[in-house]
């Protein structure tokens, strides 16, 4: 591959609105396009690299005994209907029409046609399990897209699909995937997590998502250094801080004129935070539901709106209609002789001598214990808030570290979602029909190749890992008009190279010697090799490994050093 007849449009600026390292680097080393919001072409170096994210994949799925397909980008919304989630989906679903008025969708995923397709030709328990993958461009219609490639409108991915007629066949093809998405991740030379997640609206079965570790990452992931624990924030589980204590204090009821927040109380009563107690009031089934927090803990909202008799999506209560059912204002609610049902953080479960509201407008209660209030005694205690770096880990290996991750695959256990609104079945052993349980497997490939960018790269570009790179060798010929020697060396050079199968960008053109220098920085391709006169007088060429120093080879060396260092 010769740059003088190959489109690399390198860009020596920073381009307008580019905020991540991935955005700026896939810009200015000429490996994509933006067309439109959210919309990019891949020029040729870029898909070089993802042809090479999309051979790793699927010579790791091949192992698990998938098996490739190919389905339409454009789906008919009967699909969609059948299973609920045409309206479901929401503004992230484009939807249009065809000239007889049909409702149709751009794809962005592929539930309800795998389901279809597997509804029209398997029969029997026999003919399973059935695991079916595609390496496909999907479409969703992001409020905001940003970032470039990570949040797109359109992107590729790779989806898969499992079909199974018990449990036990499910759960090994899920334990597969996840067997593969890692090796997938570790040939990519990646630092990742495998986390425990939330299903979304595709399914809320047991799943995984796969995190890139990346300070860029759009989700923050809490995990154990000491143990194979980890789980999106969304999802960690919150345990208890500090031990039970011994009450010390009488209970007592304290004027706090006009004081409405946690950092008010503590600087008016001069205590710890973490002996303070707030009380947040949701809209409930029936009545308004209280939730009782530690002051120095953020409530978290997903976990709240699962509990029993909440409504979701989580609401918080208007104050006119707090001060009906509690009688006083948000800033005063205490859970002591709370006329409305609440629950308990398991971190405010093991208070003793804490701070609460009094359930009285510019009063609070002073050395409240749960085990000397029999209001108290029948608290139900839920695990309510968002985990803290240092929390303890749920699996005693120690504490959390919290850090961001870009989110790059996800797998489910559907169960039967799917395969009952669909009425996917099939016939048991006994001849019984029986809707199968389904698996579901994502993998983004175009934010791989982000992904990979945000972790390895420094100030200068990219440091591409070699399996994926857009090249082995970046051969650089300088100043190529005066020295017919440097021209004909650097030729030979590379027919060697391409020859023994090895991927050459070589840069014959008649650029100056910074320009070419510049320009191999931006590419980011793991090794170089770079012909000039002056090393040529004395039979040698400069030989790089990423940013390694450069080390002088002699000319006929260097072709033979590069293959040893390829392995």
């Amino acid at each position: 591959m010769k740059f003088s007849n190959t489109l690399i449009p390198t860009l020596r600026d920073i381009p307008a609105n580019a905020e991540i390292a991935s955005h700026i680097l896939l810009l200015r080393g000429g490996f994509i396009r933006q067309l439109g919001s959210g919309l990019y072409t891949w020029l040729p170096l870029g898909v070089r690299v993802l042809q090479k994210i999309e051979r790793i994949v699927r010579e790791e799925i091949n192992k698990t005994d998938a098996h490739e397909v190919l389905m339409p980008f454009v789906q008919p919304g009967e699909l969609w209907k059948e299973s609920d989630r045409w309206e479901v989906m929401g503004p992230d679903l484009l939807r249009m029409q065809d000239r007889h008025e049909n409702d149709y969708c751009l794809s962005p995923t592929h539930e309800e046609v795998i389901t279809d397709l597997f509804r029209k030709n398997v029969k029997s328990y026999r003919q399973l399990p059935c695991t079916l993958y595609q390496i496909a461009t999907k479409f969703r219609d992001e409020i905001r897209p940003r970032f470039g490639v990570l949040r797109s409108r359109e992107f590729i991915m790779k989806d898969g699909y499992s079909f199974h007629i018990d449990e036990k066949s499910l759960h090994a093809t899920y334990l597969a995937m996840h067997d593969a998405y890692s090796s997938i991740l570790s040939r990519l030379a990646l630092d990742f997590r495998s986390v425990e997640a939330h299903g979304g609206v595709i399914g809320d079965d047991e799943n995984r998502e796969f995190h890139v570790l990346a300070d860029t990452g759009e989700d923050a992931i809490a995990y154990s250094k000491v143990s194979s624990y980890a789980s999106n924030l969304e999802k960690a589980e919150a345990v208890a801080t500090g031990d039970v204590a011994t009450a010390s204090e009488t209970l007592t009821k304290v004027s706090t004129p006009n004081i409405r927040t946690i950092n008010g109380l503590v600087e008016c009563l001069d205590v710890p935070i973490e002996r303070t107690v707030k009380t947040l009031i949701v809209q409930g089934r029936d009545s308004p539901i209280g939730l009782v927090l530690r002051g120095d803990h953020e409530l978290h909202e997903i976990k709240a709106a699962r509990l029993p008799n909440v409504l979701s999506p989580l609401t918080f209560t208007k104050e006119s209609e707090v001060r009906h059912h509690v009688g006083c204002n948000v800033g005063s609610i205490g859970p002591v002789q709370l006329q409305i049902p609440y629950y308990v953080d398991r971190s405010v479960a093991v208070l003793s001598d804490f701070v609460c509201g009094a359930n009285e407008d510019d009063f609070h209660l002073t050395g409240v214990n749960w085990n000397r209030d029999e209001s108290l005694q029948s608290a139900a205690i839920q695990d309510l808030r968002k985990v803290v770096e240092g929390d303890p880990a749920p699996d005693g290996s120690g504490p959390l570290s919290i850090q961001r991750g870009i989110e790059v695959g996800h797998i489910f256990k559907l169960g039967t979602k799917y395969s009952h609104t669909m009425n996917a079945t099939v016939l048991d052993e006994r001849g019984e029909s029986v809707n199968v349980l389904m698996g579901c497997y994502g993998l983004g490939v175009t934010r791989l190749a982000a992904a990979v960018i945000e972790q390895k790269h420094d100030e200068i570009g990219p440091l591409w890992p070699l399996e994926i790179a857009p090249a082995q060798v970046h051969l650089v010929a300088l100043n190529v008009p005066r020295s017919s020697e440097v021209v004909n060396a650097a030729n030979h050079v590379y027919e060697q190279l391409t020859t023994q199968g090895i991927e050459v960008l070589y840069d014959d053109r008649n650029e100056r010697p910074g320009v070419k220098f510049a320009d191999a920085d931006l590419i980011g391709i793991p090794y170089r090799i770079t012909i000039g006169e002056r090393g040529l007088k004395e039979n040698t060429v400069e030989y790089q490994h990423q940013r390694e120093l450069k080390v002088d080879v002699s000319l006929d060396q260097v072709v033979p050093t590069l293959l040893q260092d390829l392995g």
